[in-house]
């Protein structure tokens, strides 16, 4: 393991997925995304099963003694060889894991590999390459571990995961949770954008049920507008009107079922 330069995050994957495939890919253009969304399973709020309530955590601010001794002893209780190591510059780095539990797919370029040069070159049109696009999903409670620094934040360790699956869906869309089961429940937390995960995973220990990190859609309740492309929303708005004229179709034809029903009693009805 390579020492982390001091003046920017460093992130080393690996990977521990428990899952053999979980994959389904599928190419599409930004006009044909309502192939992988609708609009209730993409606007409607979803019931939780963990409970979402707020946990205080113990952040204590820690002197550089203590933070020497909190690795020390954070390193004797792990029975791996994912160490806390810590920097000249009075910083640290560690691991994190993070469990993924993603309920949409997500979308990368359709392109395996980065375009060289000449194509580059070549292409007329810039951004061409990336119009189109393959939605997938990721495999279901995927563990990934990450090699970050101490003052890498939350937003950070998101954006480093979406680039690594080369996921260009916006990063404001998904969210880092804190995991804690205590006395058979179990509490998520969402971490702001500037908290750091690895000085939590020091203050609470190695244990996975004292702590733990989840990274999940970021579904507040309310729709964040802002985070969509101008091609997604149109897109919704396509949704919306087509589930709006099936909608409008089924009630027409319901009443028109139950009036054939009616004048055809009525004709079977003898006069008088």
């Amino acid at each position: 393991m390579g020492e982390a330069d001091a003046g920017t995050p460093s992130f080393e994957m690996t990977w521990s997925s428990t899952t053999s495939s979980g994959y389904c890919s599928q190419e599409d253009s930004d006009s044909e995304l309502e192939q992988y969304f609708t609009a209730r399973t993409s606007l409607a709020r979803r019931p939780r099963r963990d409970q979402d309530e707020p946990v205080e955590w113990e952040t204590p601010d820690l002197s550089q003694a203590e933070v020497e001794q909190k690795i020390k002893e954070y390193n004797s209780q792990i029975n791996s060889n994912l160490f806390m190591s810590l920097n000249k510059d009075g910083s640290y780095t560690g691991f994190i894991k993070v469990q993924l539990k993603l309920v949409r797919p997500v979308s990368v370029p359709s392109s395996k590999k980065p375009p060289s040069l000449q194509d580059a070159r070549r292409s007329p049109v810039r951004g061409t390459a990336v119009r189109r696009r393959t939605s997938f999903y990721l495999p279901k409670d995927a563990v990934k571990h990450l090699h970050v620094l101490s003052r890498t934040q939350a937003r950070e360790v998101i954006e480093a995961l979406l680039r690594k699956f080369l996921v260009v869906d916006d990063p404001r869309k998904f969210a880092l949770f804190e995991r804690a089961e205590r006395h058979g429940q179990v509490y998520l937390r969402k971490l702001s954008d500037d908290e750091q995960p690895l000085r939590l995973r020091l203050l609470a220990g190695p244990s996975e049920k004292a702590l733990s990190f989840v990274l999940k859609e970021n579904d507040s309740g309310e729709v964040n507008w802002d985070a969509f492309s101008m091609p997604e929303l149109h897109n919704f708005l396509r949704i919306l009107q087509r589930e709006e004229e099936e909608h409008l179709r089924q009630i027409l034809q319901k009443y028109s079922c139950c009036r054939q029903k009616i004048q055809e009693a009525l004709h079977a009805c003898p006069l008088g």
